[in-house]
């Protein structure tokens, strides 16, 4: 991962994303999304698999990934910017603020997708996670990470884990972001590695590889800042 150059004046207020730095990242998707245009209109533009001749099926793999990782990684941006406010330690706030600013930005690369396609952003059934089939949240195996109780999809947390964040301060809130944020990637990395296999879209599927390379790679950051907290992920 690389770090961030971190504005001046970035501070927020608790628990609530920037909305001028959401709609800057949303610019920058703009220009993302209409170079994955031309990509999507380039024959053999993916590995293994030819771009399909017609935008996805609403109950496709491809919209339902893009519908769920964007709630998904809106809770991951929405954390980050509440420890950021609860902790003076610079390396897990440099981390918290690239965590945000990678998901800002693939989060409106989904959204936008889900637009040219001129699919709905929520599934018509208000379900989470019918698309991944067998490879459902509640159906994982061992390298899997199941949903908890009031957590809409794997990894997510809690409303009242989420309230413990806001509560927590310095070292506490450190160790309790690291270990939230790594059980959400975990979730992440099993919901895109679904996607990278079943997504019929090039550019998507390139996308949710992304994604699973990324959050491994932090996971075994987090595992080393918890560890030089005396603590381990959960």
């Amino acid at each position: 991962m690389t770090a961030s150059t971190e504005p001046a004046g970035s501070g927020e207020a608790a628990g609530r994303p920037a909305p001028v730095r959401l709609l800057f990242a949303g610019a920058t998707v703009l220009v993302a999304l209409a170079l994955a245009l031309l990509v999507l209109a380039t024959p053999g533009s993916g590995a293994g698999k030819p771009a399909p001749a017609e935008p996805p099926a609403v109950g496709s793999a491809d919209a339902g990934f893009a519908r769920d990782m964007a709630v998904h990684h809106q809770q991951a941006v929405e954390m980050s910017f509440v420890v950021r406010d609860r902790t003076d330690d610079e390396e897990v706030r440099r981390l918290a603020y690239d965590i945000a600013n990678t998901q800002a930005n693939q989060r409106g690369m989904l959204l936008g997708l889900l637009d040219l396609w001129g699919l709905p952003k929520v599934s018509p059934d208000g379900g989470y996670m019918a698309w991944m089939g067998d490879s459902h949240a509640h159906d994982h195996g061992d390298d899997g990470i199941a949903a908890k109780n009031g957590a809409l999809m794997p990894g997510m947390a809690t409303d009242a884990e989420l309230d413990r964040l806001h509560k927590a301060k310095g070292k506490d809130a450190e160790v309790l972001y690291l270990q939230l944020m790594t059980a959400h990637h975990m979730g992440g990395v099993d919901m895109a590695g679904a996607c990278a296999q079943q997504c019929e879209v090039p550019v998507e599927r390139r996308l949710a590889q992304g994604m699973v390379d990324a959050q491994r790679s932090e996971t075994r950051l987090m595992a080393d800042l918890l560890r030089a907290r005396g603590s381990s992920p959960r």
